[in-house]
């Protein structure tokens, strides 16, 4: 298929593709690995062509790009969510519970993983991940400073670019955690994971 016959996809149509190719490759990316898993083994899972999956995605990279780009509007969600709260940073540390089982969720940490493994060897999904986080980090920084206005607190660079970059490796640390220690006390981790954020939160 030409560039301008894809362009003339029913946009519907595509977008359920799309989520179709997305769905196949997340459970093969997570069962194969990114390299173990070929365009012909998420083809078969997606129930279509290789020849057809290129009309909505060029390689894999891209299919891993649109994980991340996906990533960005659920996160960005939660960011607005959080924003309509009383009380942001209060929320946060009340949260921590639900945070924790969603990271410790085995349904969303290999593909988590597998991205953060590719960006480390492949320029182009690291310039994707790079671009994602630099979004991400920009608006939740925004969340936390004017919630931290509010209440008297610093707002100075370096206690908000330590701030933001320490909360961000506690959540995405917890996916590397599951894995040494599938086992962990999840109810203690998310206890003392509230006290953590609220003596980072409120200092």
């Amino acid at each position: 298929m030409s560039t301008t016959e894809k362009r003339h996809l029913d946009p519907e149509r595509a977008l359920v593709r799309r989520k179709q190719v997305l769905d196949a490759a997340a459970a093969c990316f997570g069962r194969s690995g990114f390299h173990g898993a070929s365009m012909a083994e998420i083809s078969k899972a997606a129930g279509m062509s290789a020849g057809h999956i290129y009309n909505y995605f060029d390689s894999k990279d891209a299919i891993i790009a649109a994980f991340v780009e996906q990533n960005v509007e659920r996160v960005s969600q939660l960011m607005r969510d959080l924003e309509q709260q009383a009380d942001p940073l209060q929320s946060i540390v009340d949260d921590a519970p639900r945070h924790v089982s969603e990271h410790l969720d085995p349904n969303t940490w290999p593909l988590a993983l597998e991205i953060s493994a590719e960006a480390a060897r492949n320029p182009k999904i690291a310039e994707v991940v790079h671009d994602a986080d630099r979004r991400s980090r920009a608006q939740f920084r925004a969340i936390l400073k004017a919630s931290r206005e509010q209440k008297g607190l610093a707002v100075d660079d370096d206690t908000m670019d330590g701030l933001v970059e320490a909360m961000i490796c506690i959540f995405q640390g917890l996916d590397l955690r599951v894995v040494h220690n599938p086992k962990l006390n999840e109810a203690a981790l998310a206890r003392y994971m509230g006290i953590a954020m609220k003596a980072m939160l409120f200092s």
